[in-house]
């Protein structure tokens, strides 16, 4: 197997094993509907002939958002620019899929004037002190539920294939997985099963109202003292997975998504996904992080490290140019970092 080796995943067939990750363009308008930027966007990255092109994260409700011109899921309005987008992308012989998303208690009070989370405890980030948020409530957490769900009922209205449930980066979802943020007395905290629940919750939901191929964009790791640890990924996982999930796209944690800095190379959070792929948990996993070679991508397949190889920002540089490079360019490192 090599990167053109086509793979079908809950009976989608992928042509080939790259993914073009969700990637914020902040194109919408300051209602989240999409604009004609957000079109041309999406058909330059098709470009890159990938076989399935994520479409940003997409807030669930407003009290979600984290940015101005963030691209929204989150109501019926949304409907007519999330099928321009399906279309044009699905016009070049690509899957599509769109990932959903809940801040949480990571955004500016400035965006989001009711920041919450699952415990009133800042999230910790790299690069920013973020403030407070509030102890969600149980009518919060139900609320969450029901827009994810209801969100996922929208993409596959606007011809979406697939939907990615973003808990990494920090964001809601990975604040209730992490220990350091979950720090609840109820039945959504107290121990790894207990802070899954909402995440499996939500892939119930959307199995019941929806024919969607299901994703998960996970951490790892947290990569944060005293976070999440991969053991307790690999348990996650597995309930997940119970629950319904097709495919693990392994990143980073609650810090966000920036590289390590003790990390070089590309495929800097390849040994993540590695370290799931070696679960043999029974579903593709999407490795990532700063990969920019074919080469790279055949000898991460062939070592059995990932089954699909999400490219970012090489693609957003040259979508077209990406597709020649995979042909042309010798490996400079194939070992992850």
């Amino acid at each position: 197997m090599n990167r053109f080796t086509p793979l079908t995943v809950s009976g989608k067939h992928l042509k080939n094993r790259l993914v073009v990750p969700p990637m914020a363009s902040q194109t919408a308008n300051v209602e989240g509907l999409a604009t004609e930027q957000t079109l041309r966007h999406y058909a330059n990255l098709a470009k890159a002939n990938p076989g399935l092109l994520m479409v940003e994260y997409s807030f669930v409700d407003l009290s979600g958002r984290s940015e101005t011109n963030q691209l929204g899921a989150h109501s019926d309005a949304c409907l007519p620019g999330l099928s321009e987008i399906a279309n044009v992308i699905k016009q070049q012989g690509t899957l599509v899929g769109l990932q959903l998303t809940h801040c949480g208690g990571k955004a500016p009070r400035v965006i989001c004037s009711d920041l919450m989370g699952p415990s009133g405890i800042t999230v910790p980030a790299y690069d920013r002190v973020l403030e407070k948020p509030r102890a969600m409530t149980r009518e919060d957490v139900e609320l969450w539920k029901t827009r994810f769900i209801e969100a996922a009922i929208r993409a596959e209205k606007a011809g979406f294939d697939f939907v990615e449930i973003h808990c990494a980066h920090g964001y809601g979802l990975n604040q209730f997985l992490s220990p350091i943020t979950n720090q609840r007395e109820d039945e959504y905290g107290g121990d790894q099963r207990n802070r899954s629940r909402l995440m499996v919750e939500i892939i119930q939901g959307i199995t019941q109202h929806t024919n969607l191929t299901i994703m998960a964009r996970i951490p790892g790791q947290d990569l944060y003292p005293e976070g999440l640890t991969p053991n307790q990924m690999l348990e996650t996982c597995r309930y997940f997975i119970e629950a319904g999930l097709d495919v693990l796209d392994v990143s980073s944690g609650i810090g966000g998504w920036n590289r390590p800095k003790q990390r070089r190379g590309q495929g800097y959070l390849v040994e993540e996904s590695a370290y799931i792929k070696a679960a043999d948990l029974g579903v593709p996993v999407i490795g990532v992080g700063g990969i920019e070679e074919g080469d790279f991508i055949d000898h991460a397949i062939e070592q059995q490290w990932l089954d699909l190889a999400a490219v970012g920002r090489a693609i957003l540089h040259d979508p077209e140019g990406f597709a020649w490079q995979q042909m042309k360019q010798p490996s400079r490192e194939l070992e992850p970092s």
